[in-house]
C-alpha cells in the first residue's frame, strides 16, 4: 500500500496540547519505499552538556595510556559498552574559572565559566556580567528549526540573587546556561513541568489551561490527541504504526510515572481520581531518571537539539546515603589526601557515572534513520574543577559521547598540551555544526587530535 509523505514537524494537536512525533519512515520524501530515511530528511544532530559539581576523583577518571588502546578506569568503567563513541580528553584548561585578583570563588566561577569560557565579574548584586554559553550559540544556529531552542535542566533550581560563593552572586553559582552575559537561563527541575512545558503549545495561556483540565479530570495527554492520533495511526504504514504505538506508550508510561500512580491504566479505560503531585520526587536517583525520561522524549521528537543538565549546584553538600555516602559531597571534596574521604568522592563520580550511563542507553534503545538517536547525539560530560581539594581548573575531566555528525574521530583517549583552552573543544563543536565562529571565549583554536579528515 502506498501511504503519503508527512512532515517531519507534524505534531497531533488537542485542548491546549500538542504531542511531537518521532522520526518516522513516513517522513521521506518517498514514503511508500523500502529502506532508512532518505538523505534529504537526514536525522538531526543533537547537542547536550552534563555539569558535575565539586570536582571529581581524577585517579580514578584518569586512563594511564593514550591513543585507542586504553584502559577505563574505575569511574569510567560503565561507559565501556559505548568506548567506540567515546573521548577522554585530559588537559584541558578553564581560565575563566581561576581568581585573576578575585580571590576565593572557585566553585562559583567554574560553573559559570563552564559553557562560557569568560570569567565572571564578581559580584553578588547587580551587575553581574559572564559571557554567551556554548549551548546558547548552538541554539541561536538551529533553535528555529525546532519547537524549544534549547532546555535547560537540573537537580536544583536556578537562584535569581543572593550571595552563594565568597562574595559571587548564586547566579553564577547555580546557571552553566547563559543567553547573553548578563542573561542566565534557568534550569527546570520538575520533571511534571518540564514535561507539559514539552508537550504544550505555543500559546502560553492555551496549555497552562489544557494542563488544568487535565488535572481536574485525570485525563492523559494522550486523551486529548486522541483523534489526531487515530487519524495518523489509519495513515502510517505496518512499521511507522508499530513505531508510534511503541512511542505513545512510552509517553503514557512516563505520565503515570511522573504523576506517581500506577492507577492509572490505559487512554481507553476510565482514569481514576489521583491528584497529581506537586514538586519533585524525593529520591535523588528516581528524580533524575524521570528528568532523563523527558529529555529523551524532548530528542526523540524533535522538540529541541540542545541540552544541559546541571546534577547540582556549584559547592553542592548532599550526602548520598543511598550508597553509603553520609557526609556532604562538598565537604568531602576537601578531603586533605584522607584515603577514606577519596573513596566517598570517587563513590558519588561512579554514581553520577552510572545514572548518565542509563541515559545514554535510553538514546541507544530508540531506532532512528541509519542508526539510533545516540548516533545522532554530541554529548559533553565534566566539571570545570578538577581536584576539589585543590580547586584547581587544569586538567579538567571532559569527556565527550558521540562524533558531531561524523566529525569528531571517536574510540581514544587524548592528552592536550598543557593550558589548552576548554572553549578549543566548543569552538571545534561550533564549526562541526556549521556555525560560522572564528573563535569562542578564550579559544586559541579547534582541537585538530578531535577533528576527523
Amino acid at each position: 500500500m502506498s501511504h503519503q509523505p508527512i512532515d517531519r514537524r507534524t505534531v497531533l494537536r488537542g485542548m491546549g496540547t500538542a504531542l511531537a512525533l518521532p522520526m518516522l519512515g513516513a517522513m521521506r520524501p518517498q514514503a511508500a519505499s523500502a529502506g532508512g530515511l532518505s538523505p534529504e530528511v537526514a536525522a538531526p544532530q543533537r547537542t547536550a552538556f552534563f555539569y558535575v559539581p565539586n570536582g571529581m576523583h581524577m585517579p580514578d577518571w584518569t586512563p594511564q595510556q593514550i591513543g585507542t588502546d586504553y584502559g577505563l578506569p574505575a569511574t569510567l568503567a560503565p561507559l565501556d559498552p559505548y568506548r567506540d563513541r567515546l573521548n577522554v580528553l585530559s588537559g584541558l584548561t578553564l581560565d575563566g574559572a581561576r581568581a585573576h585578583g578575585d580571590g576565593p570563588g572557585d566553585h562559583a566561577r567554574s560553573v559559570a565559566a563552564y559553557l562560557t569560557g569568560a570569567h565572571p565579574k564578581k559580584t553578588d548584586g547587580a551587575g553581574i556580567y559572564n559571557g554567551p554559553s556554548v549551548d546558547q550559540i548552538l541554539a541561536q544556529h538551529a533553535g528555529d528549526q525546532t519547537k524549544l531552542a534549547s532546555l535547560e535542566v537540573g537537580m536544583e533550581g536556578s537562584a535569581p540573587a543572593g550571595r552563594c560563593d565568597s562574595g559571587y552572586s548564586c547566579v553564577y553559582t547555580s546557571n552553566i546556561s547563559w543567553r547573553t552575559a548578563t542573561t542566565p537561563v534557568a534550569k527546570e527541575v520538575d520533571p511534571g513541568a518540564l514535561f507539559d512545558r514539552l508537550f504544550g503549545t505555543e500559546n502560553e495561556r492555551e496549555s497552562a489551561e489544557a494542563a488544568a483540565n487535565r488535572q481536574l479530570y485525570r485525563r492523559s495527554i494522550l486523551d486529548l490527541v486522541r483523534h489526531d492520533a487515530r487519524k495518523l495511526h489509519t495513515a502510517l504504514g505496518s512499521d511507522d504504526r508499530r513505531k508510534l504505538d511503541e512511542y505513545l506508550y512510552a509517553v503514557r508510561e512516563l505520565e503515570k510515572r511522573i504523576n506517581g500512580s500506577e492507577k492509572l491504566d490505559r487512554v481507553e479505560q476510565e482514569i481514576p481520581d489521583y491528584p497529581r503531585p506537586e514538586g519533585v520526587p524525593r529520591k535523588y536517583d528516581e528524580h533524575m531518571n524521570l528528568l532523563f525520561d523527558v529529555m529523551t522524549l524532548a530528542f526523540q521528537t524533535d522538540s529541541t537539539r540542545v541540552m544541559s543538565f546541571m546534577y547540582a549546584n556549584a559547592g553542592s553538600n548532599r550526602s548520598y546515603r543511598n550508597i553509603g555516602v553520609k557526609d556532604g559531597h562538598h565537604d568531602l571534596s576537601h578531603h586533605g589526601n584522607s584515603r577514606d574521604k577519596q573513596e566517598q568522592i570517587s563513590a558519588i563520580n561512579l554514581f553520577h557515572m552510572q545514572l548518565f550511563v542509563g541515559f545514554l542507553d535510553r538514546l541507544a534503545a530508540i531506532p532512528e534513520g541509519d542508526g539510533t538517536l545516540l548516533d545522532h547525539c554530541t554529548i559533553v560530560y565534566g566539571s570545570g574543577i578538577a581536584d576539589g581539594n585543590r580547586h584547581n581548573h587544569g586538567q579538567l575531566p571532559v569527556l565527550t559521547i558521540g562524533n558531531a555528525g561524523k566529525k569528531f574521530r571517536t574510540g581514544q583517549h587524548i592528552r592536550f598540551a598543557d593550558e589548552t583552552p576548554l572553549t578549543n573543544l566548543y569552538l571545534s563543536m561550533l564549526h562541526a555544526a556549521g556555525a560560522q565562529a572564528r573563535s569562542f571565549g578564550d579559544s586559541n583554536g579547534t582541537l585538530s587530535e578531535l577533528l576527523g579528515d
